[in-house]
């Protein structure tokens, strides 16, 4: 994600210019959030505790230390089948999902995280399943049988309305956002539920298929791989089927309808979707046909591309001023566009997909796995580009930086500060001084073994560590102890 307070250094012709963009989601935040942990292991998988003797209900939460009720115990998702429906007219979806998952216990119940649009009907392998509806977000579901441990199940929920979105203190509105054009879902960390029954954690990837109808003139873009687009059984209608085969966490999935010009191509093996507005003006369009050259770049980087399919959707909606890294294909509001090249956000939304989407955060409080990642792309990107060197990039910002940079702890800002400018910052710093400290030859080993051997699932900061000591031969707790826990500005490595 990209976000409003961003501090940029740019090296050009022999000068050095300076600038706040003011367009997303960081804000420079106040002092003090988050308690300093200790650097003890966090265990990677998803954690349902052990089996009961007998069979029981599943937790409603995945026990998150910002998010506790996000996610679902007692099963793991493989894969989510969802078939929709927008009427844009009437601002309705209607749904059919089909969620396949294994049980991790023995299931008497079991919880999807689900809001905003009424449950119709279930069904568990075929048997019409008892459900309640929760006004705190919950879908219980009790199938006519137990599950076993261990067995594989499918759910099949039907459902419709009119979707209702969050309003986040730091995003403003997320979730399916409705419009009398189309729709947008967008948010992080809460915006699947707004739109499909789901087990809504970043522990918890799985596989999608996602099929959006919608009236013959509206583009419908999602994830992965377009496999098909046809005529729909509702007149005047046309389904885009979209596959996407590999895992992936909930709040990155995404649909948007609305009139949009749509460029395939191919890059190499990977098809290739872009979409621009049609309100917006084409130079965006050449904009970000510059994804394909830097994912280029940041292969040399971070090693191969993680996914099948490349891309990108510029939207014009007032209610989104944030970009977000929605697998294989980012979203970006139109206001990164605004002053030419913007493929700095280009570059930070697309090192996500290697550090956030196919490697994801275990515990949202370490969310810095993400943004401090991202942003010290884009400090690789001004550099590859003949600008500002990462070297100047760090300096600028560990000379310039406001107390509240320092007073809040990137690796465990608190979820009031979960995208505060010190998770971006200094989180990017934070891999500077990694790098300093260990030395070009080591530190560019750690970033492409990070991203290979975490792929398609979850990790911890406790992960990293021991991965960069491993590489490095050095023992480095008290480096990470001071860039991502100390609450002062640590000494210049």
């Amino acid at each position: 994600m990209s976000g409003p307070q961003r501090l940029r250094r740019q090296v050009a012709a022999g000068k050095v210019a300076t600038g706040l963009v003011a367009m997303g989601l960081v804000a420079a935040t106040v002092a003090g959030c988050g308690s300093t942990p200790v650097l003890t292991g966090i265990p990677s998988e998803t954690s349902s505790g052990p089996a009961a003797s007998g069979p029981a209900p599943g937790a409603d939460g995945l026990g998150d230390s910002y998010y506790p009720r996000a996610g679902n115990g007692g099963y793991d998702v493989d894969d989510y089948d969802l078939n929709l429906a927008y009427d844009p007219q009437a601002r309705e979806l209607e749904g059919v999902a089909t969620i396949t998952a294994t049980a991790t216990q023995n299931l008497t119940s079991f919880n999807l995280d689900f809001t905003g649009l009424d449950t119709e009907s279930i069904t568990v392998d075929g048997s019409d399943a008892e459900f309640e509806q929760q006004d705190n977000g919950e879908l219980v579901v009790e199938p006519e049988s137990p599950l076993a441990l261990g067995a594989t199940f499918t759910t099949v929920v039907s459902y419709g309305g009119r979707p209702r979105g969050y309003n986040d203190p730091a995003l403003g509105q997320t979730g399916f956002l409705t419009s009398a054009e189309g729709a947008i879902a967008i948010g992080e960390p809460e915006v699947a539920a707004t739109w499909f029954p789901v087990n809504d954690h970043p522990r918890d990837k799985a596989t999608y298929t996602i099929r959006l109808s919608v009236p013959d003139s509206l583009s419908a873009l999602s994830n992965g791989v377009l496999e098909s687009r046809e005529d729909a059984e509702r007149a005047g209608y046309t389904t885009w089927t979209w596959r996407e085969s590999s895992p992936m966490a909930p709040y990155l999935a995404t649909a948007v309808i609305g009139n949009y010009r749509v460029h395939e191509s191919t890059h190499g093996a990977l098809p290739v979707v872009l979409a621009v507005h049609t309100s917006l003006p084409t130079t965006i369009d050449a904009e970000l046909a510059r994804t394909p050259e830097v994912v280029d770049y940041l292969q040399t980087v971070f090693g191969p591309y993680p996914f099948d399919a490349l891309g990108g959707i510029v939207i014009n909606d007032d209610r989104v001023g944030f970009a977000l890294e929605n697998q294989s294909r980012p979203i970006y509001a139109a206001g990164f566009f605004s002053g030419g090249d913007a493929s700095w956000v280009i570059a930070h939304e697309l090192a996500h997909q290697w550090y956030g989407d196919s490697v994801s955060v275990h515990e949202w409080s370490e969310i810095w796995l993400n943004e401090g990642f991202a942003t010290y792309a884009e400090w690789l990107w001004d550099e590859h580009r003949g600008l500002a060197s990462a070297q100047e990039s760090f300096d600028f910002a560990y000379d310039g930086a406001s107390g509240s940079l320092w007073s809040v702890p990137p690796g465990d800002p608190g979820k009031d500060q979960l995208f505060s400018q010190s998770v971006y910052t200094r989180g990017g710093m934070t891999l500077h001084a990694l790098r300093v400290t260990v030395g070009d030859e080591a530190f560019f080993r750690i970033l492409p073994e990070w991203a290979s051997r975490k792929q398609d699932s979850s990790a911890t900061t406790d992960e990293f560590i021991a991965l960069a000591e491993e590489i490095s031969g050095r023992q480095l707790d008290q480096l990470f102890q001071d860039w991502l826990y100390g609450t002062q500005r640590p000494p210049r490595p």
